[in-house]
């Protein structure tokens, strides 16, 4: 296959009616550089839907796209990517993108960069690698990743958007009347109670659909056993993220006394930060998120969660639909990932920048169909392109 000639990396900005996670609570402003520090979790987010590109070019021609995260300070990402990664990748075969990523990461092991902008610098580059090794091969990525299962993966609705209890109660049962089975909400701006929400969703939606929370990491090992016995009663599917990422001792004694179903990971960069946690932390659920992984990483990670024991529901955020597409593509090879995170206020308006068949529809993802990701950015795209 020809070699890499060049790479451009880029970061998008796409506007937004209502901020990620939904209104404005109590107490929280958008700041003068358009972020918010969500009061519920003390976490920063923006008011746009920011993302970073990257476009790999061969010998030859032939395009392949990534993607990674620009929710805050995107340029941090870029500035890795064009400095430190792009020079060292140009003139190397992107077949060899599961060595390449390796030799990446050990640039800058010893300096502590394994993960962070870093990581997310490297998951960019790693997806338009595969995507171009799929595309000379003729082949959806999911081929090269070890072969697609199922056409469709199943979706859960992840986000309720909406100011008040009742509101998203009544947008969840919306979503139920699409054909949608599972739901999240976000602990960060339930603020009628965690349990409280639960019961309501449970009340509203019937014993049938799977009900989860996304604690976002905001607890103590003693509160977030607390809120397991509070949504308990609710029979929930599974708690997301109870305690600081860092405290891997509170994640694996929530796991193994709650009593409930644990899922955790969606922060995760790579196979050794999952090795620090598993198996130690006895998790039903690991979470991958492409935009952090990459396609090298997202495999090796969801190995390790099959050896011990845990299913595979990928974590899906701010993007365009580049590496959520690669999310996909990988999810459908896998026989221990029962479902996808679905955002459809993410989903439903980035995805018009786009061209693809990925879609989502009455609980179920459509796989992109066509070589590699099956995605392509739309010339609309480019208006929404962040200045150097």
């Amino acid at each position: 296959m020809p070699a890499i000639r060049t790479i451009e990396a880029y970061a998008v900005s796409l506007p937004r009616d209502v901020p990620y996670l939904g209104p404005l609570g109590p107490g929280e402003t958008v700041n003068r550089k358009g972020y918010i520090v969500r009061r519920g979790n003390r976490t920063i987010y923006p008011t746009t839907d920011m993302s970073v590109i990257v476009r790999a070019e061969t010998a030859d021609g032939t395009v392949g796209w990534g993607e990674t995260y620009g929710i805050v300070a995107p340029r941090a990402t870029l500035a890795i990517l064009r400095d430190v990664l792009i020079p060292v990748v140009e003139g190397h075969d992107p077949r060899d993108a599961a060595t390449i990523y390796d030799d990446l990461y050990d640039l800058m092991r010893v300096r502590g960069a394994s993960g962070g902008y870093y990581g997310d610098a490297l998951a960019a580059i790693d997806i338009a690698l595969w995507d171009l090794a799929a595309k000379e091969a003729g082949v959806p990525l999911a081929t090269l990743a070890g072969g697609a299962r199922v056409a469709e993966v199943p979706a859960y609705v992840s986000g309720l958007p909406k100011a008040t209890l009742s509101e998203r109660v009544a947008l969840a049962a919306e979503w139920r009347d699409r054909g949608f089975r599972a739901f999240k909400y976000a602990a960060a701006v339930s603020h009628e109670g965690v349990a409280a929400e639960m019961a309501a969703l449970r009340e509203a939606l019937g014993p049938d659909p799977d009900l989860a929370v996304d604690l976002h990491w905001k607890y103590s090992v003693g509160e977030a056993l607390s809120v397991a016995r509070g949504v308990a009663p609710s029979r929930p599917w599974f708690i997301e993220a109870p305690c600081a990422p860092e405290d891997i001792d509170a994640l694996a004694r929530v796991a193994a006394e709650c009593g409930l179903p644990v899922a955790a990971g969606e922060e995760w960069h790579s196979v050794h930060e999952a090795r620090m946690r598993l198996p130690r932390a006895r998790l039903a659920i690991v979470q991958p998120e492409m935009g952090h992984t990459g396609v090298s990483q997202f495999l090796a990670i969801a190995a390790l969660a099959r050896e011990c024991g845990a299913r595979v529901v990928p974590h899906a955020t701010i993007g365009v639909g580049i590496f959520l597409a690669a999310s996909l593509q990988v999810a459908s090879t896998l026989d221990h990932c029962p479902m996808h995170e679905y955002q459809p206020s993410v989903f439903d308006r980035n995805v018009e920048h786009v061209d693809t068949t990925m879609a989502c529809a009455a609980g179920l993802y459509r796989l992109p169909q066509g070589a590699g990701l099956g995605v392509e950015p739309r010339a609309s795209l480019d208006r929404y392109r962040l200045p150097d």
